[in-house]
């Protein structure tokens, strides 16, 4: 993507960029003490000794650098030798004896022997033991080639890369005006990166020897894959002020889903890095406007690799939402309404599902922005901190309320609901404050307008809500407040003040659903057995997939409603941990 420097992040198609591939490694060495140990006597004629050449004399001299060059000497000599370890894996060993120490009546002496093999150098000298005698460790760098012509030695130099099978973390392409092979980018934990010797913008001269200043960079990966030794480049350095990279430290929760290999615009896509809607990101490059480095949290992988930009990928996507037909839009919006709309009905006709959150959810689902990135940050909850908001959401009828129901008789003192309040007259047999909160229709529509209801709906003439009071009422008692709510309601409860945990609740596929004969919750709390007809089954699949869709980007956990006893099992773990690890939440709730 970058054409001889920065650049805006529009959206077209970028230079080709290709990523140098990995070379077999190969035994060779140098005698590296009887060079280390020239050049002090070499530096010592010097009248004028500059700054660099001070510091090597310092390194050679270096009792810790001796005694790695004797270590070097000894492994050589053992290469030379064929002798056969007593044991192949020393480590193996040490494991079995821990765990027959740690199970056995142990004596004074036996429990000194237990401490000595836990301590972690006795473990490193094992893991050095077992490498030694597997002959594993890597070769050293080959003696400079005396091929190499340098036309002028103050601005080219000479740089071995001895590697494994792991890729070099660099790409290259041919620059725009000079037409030479120059360093593309460099990709942050890769080989290279690492090596601290190639950096974006040097100039390719050489490869093995090979001359590649007319070649194209498809060729030069060709020459890169033929290696079978170390690899030797020959480079003008790019300017300090091009190479000087800016460290950043950005946790990012992805939005969207991502394949590198499917997206046309990204300048190499071996280099990307693909990301599932869900995953943590750490951001370790912003160096390149329109294509950030980024590496999953957690992960083994220690490179890192290319994806959109924020405001790159927003750009893309407003192009997208721009240029789509506005008539296919308005089209899968009715068509969502009119199956939330005929499922509804369908479940009052059998008067299976009444509840009020069926009238919430009546609601026709917003447009939101397109999603990308939002940047993230541990939290911990610490006392007297308020225990987050849990807030379950699902399509009518899948049992998102007997998931409420079941959380707060499990343990009434941690989990409680909100009270409801609504419009409606009070029967004698009802307690104010009990199963609704009654207030009057000018209290309940200045409430509205004052964003004091999460969420509200209308039924047979009489307004019901959700109130932020309601919610904040339960927190500040101590308790986890569970509200079953509409998708919609995620976006007005996700504050500092709240930190909401929401979990969807989603049907199995529809053989499954045949299988279990979903119960149907009443509004007495009881469950009533429906066998729910195929399009009732097929409506409500459908009506979750759009939800997850349209909402999925705010889900903390996705529970499959198959069995309601296994179900409730893992929301009380997923709870329970999101109480007591840290997790993943917006830096606002956090720094605001």
């Amino acid at each position: 993507m970058m054409r001889g420097g920065q650049q805006s992040p529009g959206v077209h198609r970028p230079t080709r960029e290709v990523e140098m591939p990995p070379a077999p490694a190969s035994p060779q060495s140098v005698d590296a003490g009887m060079v280390l140990a020239l050049i002090p006597a070499q530096l010592q004629g010097q009248s004028e000794i500059s700054e660099d050449l001070t510091f090597l004399k310092a390194i050679c001299g270096d009792r810790s650098m001796q005694s790695l060059l004797k270590v070097h000497e000894n492994l050589k000599n053992y290469l030379k030798t064929t002798p056969m370890p007593v044991v192949h894996s020393g480590t193996s060993l040490m494991q079995d004896l821990l765990e027959e120490l740690q199970s056995a009546q142990t004596n004074g002496e036996s429990r000194e022997l237990l401490e000595l093999l836990a301590k972690p150098h006795v473990q490193a000298l094992l893991s050095t033991h077992d490498t030694v005698a597997r002959k594993d460790f890597l070769p050293t760098l080959p003696p400079l080639p005396n091929n190499f012509e340098d036309d002028d030695e103050e601005s080219v130099k000479i740089v071995h890369l001895v590697k494994n099978k792991e890729p070099l973390g660099a790409t290259i392409k041919r620059h725009d005006v000079s037409g030479a092979i120059v360093i593309a980018r460099i990709m942050r934990g890769g080989a290279a990166d690492r090596s601290g010797l190639i950096h974006m913008g040097d100039e390719l001269k050489e490869v093995n020897g090979v001359r590649v200043d007319h070649k194209e960079p498809e060729e030069v990966i060709q020459i890169l894959a033929q290696s079978q030794n170390a690899l030797t480049f020959k480079i003008i350095p790019a300017l300090k002020e091009e190479i000087s990279p800016r460290e950043t430290k950005l946790f990012l929760h992805a939005l969207f889903d991502y394949q590198p290999s499917e997206d046309p615009a990204i300048p190499c896509r071996e280099a990307g890095l693909a990301f599932s809607r869900g995953d943590v990101l750490q951001v370790v490059s912003q160096d390149d406007v329109a294509w950030w480095q980024a590496r999953h949290t957690g992960g083994n992988l220690v490179r890192a690799g290319l994806i959109p930009s924020k405001l790159y990928m927003e750009r893309r996507l407003a192009i997208k939402y721009t240029t789509s037909p506005l008539p296919s839009q308005k089209k899968n919006k009715s068509r969502l309404s009119g199956l939330r709309r005929s499922f509804r009905q369908s479940l009052r006709n059998r008067r299976v599902l009444k509840s009020m959150f069926d009238i919430k959810r009546c609601h026709e689902y917003e447009t939101l922005e397109p999603p990308t990135y939002e940047e993230v940050i541990q939290y911990q909850r610490m006392p007297p901190d308020p225990f987050r908001l849990v807030v379950l959401v699902g399509p009518p009828g899948v049992g998102v309320g007997e998931l409420k129901r079941k959380l707060v008789a499990s343990n009434p003192e941690h989990y409680e609901g909100t009270v409801p309040t609504t419009t409606r007259q009070k029967k004698s047999e009802e307690e104010e404050g009990k199963e609704y909160n009654f207030v009057s229709r000018h209290v309940f529509e200045t409430n509205l307008q004052n964003n004091r209801l999460v969420e509200h709906g209308e039924y047979k003439g009489n307004l019901y809500g959700t109130t932020v009071d309601a919610i904040r009422t339960v927190m500040n008692a101590g308790k986890v407040c569970v509200l079953d709510a509409s998708p919609q309601a995620i976006k007005a409860v996700r504050t500092t003040d709240f930190k909401p945990y929401v979990v969807f609740v989603r049907p199995p596929g529809m053989e499954k659903m045949r299988e279990t004969q979903t119960l149907a919750p009443t509004d007495d709390g009881k469950a009533a057995c429906h066998t729910f007809l195929d399009e009732d089954l097929q409506e409500m699949i459908s009506v979750a997939e759009h939800m997850e869709a349209q909402y999925g980007h705010l889900f903390d956990l996705v529970l499959i409603i198959d069995q309601m006893d296994t179900t409730f099992e893992e929301l009380q773990c997923a709870l329970h941990r999101s109480e007591h690890e840290p997790a993943w939440v917006p830096l606002s709730w956090v720094l605001s």
